[in-house]
């Protein structure tokens, strides 16, 4: 445990102007306060507030941040008062304090529920002054080194899940990768601890068995440097277990297969000195396809800065080298807090670095609870991203996946309320593409536009998803409230009673609601009949019966023709002539209708007890990996095809909806002697068409001529085959 001398010398160290007496006193006051208090490992339970200041101290906070820390949970677990701490350590501190005391246990339905609506309450926290979430994170990591005393195994895993899901992604966002790092790794040896001690044991077998090798490397890369006159600074590390089991999930492989474990970093006074360091390494060692990365001209959402590459370095030994600026660094270290600019300038709030922050808040403002909130703010802080541009060269941020919906919302609420359509490149495109990095995205509005409920079937941010939803409740409820309006109106008139509005305000108070509109949408929505509300309104009338729900009940008939398929049945396939080579004789053969394979594909057929043999592309995914191997038929095309056999070959069609264009692309097919046997549409909206179209070919070759030709064709912005 931190003493309180050696805490005071520390703040000293890089704060000569910090308030000694101020940082005694709320030492003193906690110790006091605690008093003989206990932690779950049997240490007084003030060495946790002093541990979370020391972790401050490291981040060379501030004075106020540091008692803040000394003084956060004495509000909850003490018998001391929030006017004990104004009176005591002034406004400022006590303001602190109140937005980072544990939040109050609160008579919700579920634990999620409560988890949701803590998160809610810390955002807006943490909206007045960025260095209550800064704390909070001090005090989450203390005690995520802590939690294996905690002797409840399912409360370690409730804790380590909030940890995870929320604390980790917001000091990613705050651009704290050490803490990122280490509480992510925490959380995951207690989420999955079989796999975090098998990846912890073969790190060490790794690093016993190759003692030499990052050393090797690293005095490779320094002599790589120095011949070249740049005077750097180089480090290496073996990545983290839950870094290395996130590549084995997304690459699907296992440990002996991955190939950069090893993360080296070179530090350098300047960022033109970045791109020198990074020109040496790349002509010294080769490079790694796919693996370079620019975040200096395009920083992270969170302002981190660097130059990623991925090499055969020394030794053939693959790995990831990260160039940077001492200044980027710190940064990427400590995030905001390298940015301790509270003592002379206040608390930072402004750049680019903080909109994430304020698009929380437009969330907050947008979600109908707490539970929705938690899940948008998960959407926007989880995803990669990609950089997309404005016309005017703005450059915009989003989540892997965005769309232009996404882009627009991202701009302002308002343009993505009255978008209509977007050009990407120049092109117009649907609204659901999904955007590339580097895209530039024009935005087409209207101004009586309303948001289509469509869109939440497709857009992948928090901000959109709420402004959408909350469209939709704002719909939903005035379609209620008219529906039990009219309710309410033919109830009336079956009784005999004349409708008037102000009839029923006194009953709003009997069924609990604010307002008589509240009222006729429950009576819409079927909460509450018309019945039982007339029969509150006019006591003396009991016999009326709601005959309008019955009808309603009765009436209720959906249907829709654009999911149905034009022709039930493709025309079939002429088995009279197989033409494959390697089939079992006498068996029957089918083709696979997952894949569509034609003449030209390579293929494999699937034996089915039953059913016979069924043909697949090589590559099909419709093929479960789980088939015995002795059922697959390694199986070609013969080379002397009849040309009057056909095969069907599926192609995915997007095109612009238009006055005839259906029939240009019909028209396509049929001059290339292509006929079309089946067609579905799959979605259908004022701008776009998508189309699934089987059509019967020759072979692979006639399907690309055919989808070439369509290409072609001006209203067509999209053709693939499936």
């Amino acid at each position: 445990m931190i003493r309180q001398f050696e805490l005071v010398e520390r703040l000293k160290a890089y704060d000569p102007t910090a308030d000694e007496d101020l940082l005694n006193r709320a030492y003193v006051f906690s110790m006091k306060a605690h008093g003989s208090q206990l932690r779950e490992s049997g240490d007084p339970y003030f060495s946790h507030p002093i541990e979370v200041a020391g972790i401050l101290v490291d981040m060379k906070l501030d004075c106020y941040s540091i008692v803040t820390a000394l003084l956060h949970d004495t509000v909850e677990d003490t018998v001391a008062t929030l006017e004990e701490i104004q009176n005591l350590f002034g406004t400022e501190i006590a303001r602190l304090v109140n937005g980072v005391t544990k939040l109050s246990q609160l008579e919700l339905q579920s634990e999620e529920t409560k988890q949701a609506e803590n998160f809610r309450k810390l955002v807006v926290a943490m909206s007045s002054d960025i260095r209550v979430l800064l704390v909070k994170l001090a005090d989450r990591l203390h005690n995520m080194r802590t939690l294996h005393y905690v002797v409840a195994p399912e409360k370690r895993r409730r804790i380590a899940r909030e940890t995870m899901e929320i604390y980790v992604p917001l000091a990613e966002r705050m651009g704290m990768q050490s803490m990122k790092d280490e509480l992510e790794d925490l959380a995951f040896s207690v989420l999955n601890a079989e796999m975090h001690e098998s990846i912890k044991s073969r790190l060490r077998f790794l690093h016993e068995s190759s003692e030499n090798t990052i050393d090797t490397i690293l005095n490779d890369l320094k002599r790589v440097t120095q011949e070249n006159g740049l005077e750097c600074n180089v480090s290496g590390r073996l990545k983290t277990p839950y870094s290395i089991w996130g590549k084995m999930q997304k690459k699907n492989i296992t440990f002996e297969q991955l190939s950069d474990i090893m993360a080296f970093r070179l530090v350098v006074d300047t960022v033109g000195e970045c791109y020198q360091a990074l020109g040496i390494m790349h002509s010294h060692y080769h490079l790694v396809p796919g693996r370079f990365k620019d975040y200096i001209s395009t920083p992270k959402a969170n302002n981190y800065r660097s130059l990623h590459t991925g090499l055969i370095g020394p030794l053939n030994h693959r790995i990831e080298i990260q160039i940077r600026t001492k200044e980027m660094h710190q940064i990427s270290e400590l995030g905001v807090a390298a940015h301790w600019q509270y003592k002379k300038n206040g608390p930072i709030h402004e750049g680019k670095q903080y909109a994430w922050l304020r698009s929380l808040l437009e969330i907050l403002e947008q979600a109908s609870g707490p539970e929705e909130f938690l899940e948008h703010t998960k959407l926007e802080m989880f995803q990669d991203q990609v950089f997309c541009f404005t016309p005017k060269g703005e450059l915009i941020p989003l989540p892997r996946g965005g769309t232009p919906i996404d882009f627009a919302y991202a701009i302002h609420s308002d343009i993505g309320d009255r978008t209509v359509g977007a050009k990407i490149n120049g092109r117009q495109m649907p609204l659901r593409t999904q955007l590339q990095n580097g895209d530039q995205v024009e935005i087409i509005t209207v101004k009586n536009q309303c948001p289509s409920p469509t869109w939440e079937r497709f857009v992948v941010t928090g901000k959109a998803r709420a402004r959408i939803r909350r469209f939709i409740r704002s719909q939903q409820r005035d379609q209620f409230s008219e529906l039990g309006k009219s309710l309410l109106q033919k109830a009336c008139i079956k009784e005999g009673i004349p409708y008037s509005e102000k009839a029923f305000i006194n009953s709003i108070k009997h069924f609990q609601y604010p307002l008589v509109d509240d009222l006729f949408a429950a009576i819409g929505e079927g909460i509450h009949s018309a019945k039982e509300v007339v029969g509150v309104a006019y006591p003396d009338k009991q016999n009326l019966e709601d005959s309008s729900d019955k009808k309603q009940k009765k009436n209720q008939k959906t249907s829709d023709d654009s999911e149905k398929f034009v022709s039930s049945k493709p025309s079939p396939v002429n088995k009279t002539a197989i033409c494959i080579k390697g089939l079992i004789p006498g068996m029957a053969v089918h083709y696979a209708g997952c894949c569509h394979p034609l003449p030209g594909d390579k293929i494999i057929g699937v034996i089915t007890t039953g059913k016979g043999v069924t043909i697949h592309t090589h590559d099909c995914e419709g093929v479960s990996t789980t088939i015995d191997p002795e059922r697959i038929l390694d199986l070609s095309w013969q080379e002397d095809i009849d040309n009057l056999s056909r095969h069907v070959g599926r192609l995915k069609v997007i095109f612009i909806n238009k006055a005839g264009s259906l029939a240009s692309m019909t028209t396509s097919i049929s001059k290339l002697q292509g006929n079309i046997v089946n067609l579905k549409i799959t979605n259908r909206t004022s701008e776009f068409w998508d189309l699934f179209v089987d059509v019967e070919v020759k072979n692979v070759n006639h399907l690309h001529d055919i989808q070439a030709a369509l290409r072609n064709v001006p209203i067509i912005n999209y053709v693939a085959r499936i």
